[in-house]
């Protein structure tokens, strides 16, 4: 490896000086540094893709709420364990590929926490209350649904969400997008 990189300096200053004017280098490299300048902008301009740290506001029936979506299996696992906190109007959306009987527990999870399970047209079906660290598991009636949303205890009943509310899907795909999935893959067409 180290004899081929001097064979490549060898060969570039072997060229160096092969009867062209000095400007003629100038010229060269102004060009190929405004080449990359210009590829670089073209990449910046591209937004970045978002991760699960990013929130989206999307609304439950009539009620905004900020949510992390939780996509990858790595982050569903995890979900909210360890957060002390949780904003009044902030939580955690689950999205699954397919419909499904959903099944949560409170590992490691200090917060008492409230979960609505939706179909997968955005349905609110089920709510249910879950127990700081319980690892009883909550699991739904239906064998159908494709989103779970946990929020602080309480948060449905306080805000008059029942089962019929339907989930923002524009909102959803918007969200999904930008998280750098293909909403079609989960079965939200529009």
């Amino acid at each position: 490896m180290k004899n081929a990189n001097l064979v490549c300096r060898g060969g570039a200053q072997a060229q160096h000086g092969a009867g062209r004017p000095w400007w003629l280098g100038l010229i060269v490299l102004g060009l190929v540094l405004g080449m990359a300048g210009c590829s670089g902008e073209k990449a910046a301009s591209k937004p970045a893709t978002k991760t699960l740290a990013d929130r989206f506001e999307i609304k439950v029936g009539s009620q905004p709420v900020r949510m992390q979506l939780a996509v990858l299996e790595a982050e569903m696992m995890r979900g909210l364990m360890e957060r002390r906190d949780l904003a009044p109007d902030e939580g955690m959306l689950f999205v699954y590929r397919r419909p499904q009987r959903l099944s949560f527990w409170m590992r490691n999870t200090p917060l008492p926490l409230d979960i609505g399970f939706f179909n997968r047209h955005g349905m609110l079906e089920e709510i249910y209350p879950m127990h700081p660290f319980d690892e009883t598991s909550v699991q739904s009636r239906s064998t159908m649904l494709s989103l779970a949303l946990e929020m602080n205890q309480g948060w449905f009943r306080e805000h008059g969400v029942k089962p019929g509310a339907a989930l923002d899907m524009a909102a959803l795909r918007a969200a999904l997008t930008a998280r750098g999935f293909d909403p079609r893959r989960f079965g939200f067409e529009e």
